[in-house]
């Protein structure tokens, strides 16, 4: 079982914006599928995942498989927070950044926040 870490809103706020950013200018991949695809392809940067999934089994492999591949992951508290920050007008349980596009820098502090999080 993976732990879940608590992330700071002002964090949370942050990945949002670095996931706007990628959607607009990268590529992303949307839906567990999509996401599980990208992160053993070892194509994702960065992945996020919903809290408020049900049932959680749907997404609860995606930190393990995380953790495997070396790929960042965090939390955020919706699925609708998540789809809204894509431009979806519905929510997603998961989102892959497979191209950062202009948040590439952004992403990359972001990383290290996290990383000090799971500590």
């Amino acid at each position: 079982m993976f732990k879940k870490f608590e992330i700071p809103d002002e964090i949370v706020k942050e990945s949002l914006k670095i996931l706007e950013t990628s959607s607009k200018t990268g590529k992303i991949r949307k839906g567990t599928n999509e996401v599980t695809k990208a992160i053993e392809r070892k194509t994702a940067f960065l992945v996020y995942i919903a809290e408020d999934v049900s049932p959680p089994e749907i997404v609860m492999h995606l930190p393990l498989l995380c953790e495997e591949h070396k790929i960042s992951y965090t939390f955020v508290p919706t699925k609708d927070e998540l789809g809204k920050a894509t431009g979806l007008k519905v929510g997603s349980a998961s989102i892959a950044i497979v191209d950062a596009g202009e948040a590439k820098q952004s992403i990359k502090g972001l990383n290290n926040k996290l990383a000090e999080l799971k500590k």
